[in-house]
């Protein structure tokens, strides 16, 4: 009786391990499969983001994958706590323009995520809000979804207006604010302003270091082909 009781408390006990198991593993791969559909549509998204401010046609490179990576000493002007990426633009491997990430600490409600396109020239070609949890219908206005005023950006530089007017227009700036919400605004076109500022000090190297990659890319590229086509030959 006894033996009979441990040999069903044993195969019990091996069932139930063996249905942790599947469990786990059934956890485990609903995980990596929810992961990797999370991954995919934040890429999505990021390069839906990316190309509405620097359409396909304007550029012959993957601006998503094509980036370079800020400097630390810049992470503060930028609102970056953990750093970042710059995503270059090339026609022919020369980059034309850049999209600079960027988050303004001083919402209305907290952080606002942004990036902001800028060409060679320094003016900027477009700024999209990624994230932010201002209030609805007052300083969400500064999605494009919500209001075009984001637009009122594309063309600018840290000339035009002068630096002096980058300022809301209750601030004596050239930018208008929101009936009822004037903190969001004031935010993004600060750190807008901030985003230009960085571009102007750190453009020189970013020409210089997005010229080796391209000769690197390129030599890369020329070696695979010597590769291929002696493999071909070998065939």
């Amino acid at each position: 009786m006894g033996n009979q009781l441990e040999k069903s408390m044993g195969l019990n006990g091996k069932v139930l391990g063996l249905f942790a198991l599947v469990t786990a593993l059934l956890l485990a791969g609903t995980h990596l499969a929810t992961k990797d559909k999370i991954a995919d549509s934040q890429r999505r998204a990021a390069q839906k983001a990316l190309l509405e401010i620097i359409p396909e046609e304007r550029h012959d490179n993957d601006i998503l994958t094509d980036t370079l990576s800020i400097p630390q000493h810049y992470w503060s002007t930028l609102g970056l706590k953990k750093g970042g990426e710059l995503h270059l633009a090339r026609n022919n491997g020369e980059v034309f323009a850049l999209i600079v990430p960027a988050v303004a600490p001083d919402g209305y409600s907290g952080a606002i995520e942004m990036i902001v396109g800028i060409n060679m020239d320094g003016k900027i070609a477009g700024v999209r809000i990624l994230n932010h949890n201002e209030t609805p219908g007052l300083g969400d206005k500064v999605e494009l979804k919500k209001s075009s005023w984001v637009l009122n950006f594309n063309g600018k530089s840290i000339g035009s207006p002068p630096a002096a007017r980058w300022k809301v227009k209750k601030d004596k700036g050239d930018f208008d604010q929101f009936t009822g919400a004037t903190i969001t605004p004031r935010a993004v076109v600060t750190q807008v302003a901030r985003t230009l500022q960085y571009f102007s000090e750190d453009k020189e190297r970013i020409l210089k270091a997005s010229h080796r990659q391209e000769i690197h890319n390129t030599q890369t590229n020329d070696d695979n082909q010597v590769e291929d086509n002696t493999l071909g030959a070998g065939s």
